[in-house]
């Protein structure tokens, strides 16, 4: 079956741990594109990387970020897609970890906010994208596109509160760092991707999903074809059929020279 769309995730999957793209990774997305395969990026990031990793690929799909929440057409500066945390919900979890003295911090009109004085818990919790804020209430003016629990203790209080809630709960670990992304119910990297590949007509079955991630496993499950990175935690590379190398090691590349019929280019 030929493989018409690759959908990639970003952080431990395509890119490396110092957020660059390795020459056999960029040289097998070039090919895919040049044989005329769609090109996606998945990713639970806001919009900041994703748009200069598009640019630099020179993508021409809308990517989904936020954890399927939002979907955007970068080139036309379009929300295609757009499903934030109702404020019913949002409001009382945010009024309760600031109370409680929880680490948070909430993604609203594609910009981070933490409140002023927060520790820095995560390599990613920089840059253009972040912003300070003195309280949250100041953010919650529209419901937000989705709010991050950070550390054990947070995620923990979180989840005796309102896990229960009708919302959706991405855990992840990182190392032994603990967050929790919460999200509207409908939002999700499978859920996006369906919808995509609807729009543009492509069967699951002609779907080439990659990714290293729980939050990726619902996607991979979907896709024709999903591949779990080699730095997958155990429990992802044992739900999906296919396992590639390591996020360090060309991982992506090797996938799409396998699955997609993109055959590596060798030297002349």
């Amino acid at each position: 079956m030929r493989i018409d769309l690759i959908a990639l995730d970003l952080d431990g999957t395509l890119l490396d741990p110092s957020e660059l793209i390795s020459e056999r990774n960029r040289a097998a997305i070039r090919r895919s594109l040049e044989g005329g395969i769609r090109v996606v990026l998945v990713t639970g990031r806001g919009t900041d990387l994703p748009i200069r990793i598009s640019r630099e690929l020179n993508l021409n799909l809308p990517v989904i970020c936020c954890h399927g929440a939002l979907t955007k057409d970068f080139g036309a500066n379009r929300t295609l897609v757009h499903l934030p945390i109702p404020l019913q919900y949002a409001k009382p979890m945010v009024e309760f970890a600031e109370k409680n003295g929880l680490s948070l911090a909430i993604y609203s009109e594609e910009h981070f906010y933490r409140l002023e004085g927060s520790k820095v818990l995560m390599d990613d919790m920089t840059g253009p994208a972040w912003r300070e804020a003195k309280t949250f209430a100041d953010v919650l003016q529209e419901a937000p596109t989705f709010i991050r629990f950070l550390g054990a203790d947070s995620v923990g209080a979180m989840k005796r509160e309102f896990g229960d809630w009708p919302l959706n709960f991405r855990y992840e670990t990182w190392g032994d760092f603990y967050e929790c992304a919460v999200l509207n119910r409908d939002a999700g990297k499978k859920n996006a991707l369906q919808r995509l590949c609807a729009d543009f007509q492509i069967p699951p079955e002609r779907v080439l999903a990659i990714g290293d991630s729980r939050n990726d496993v619902p996607m991979l499950r979907w896709a024709g074809i999903g591949v779990a990175m080699g730095n997958a935690l155990p429990e992802v590379k044992e739900s999906v059929r296919y396992v590639t190398a390591a996020n360090t090691e060309d991982g992506v590349a090797l996938a799409i020279e396998r699955f997609a019929g993109i055959p590596q280019k060798r030297p002349a």
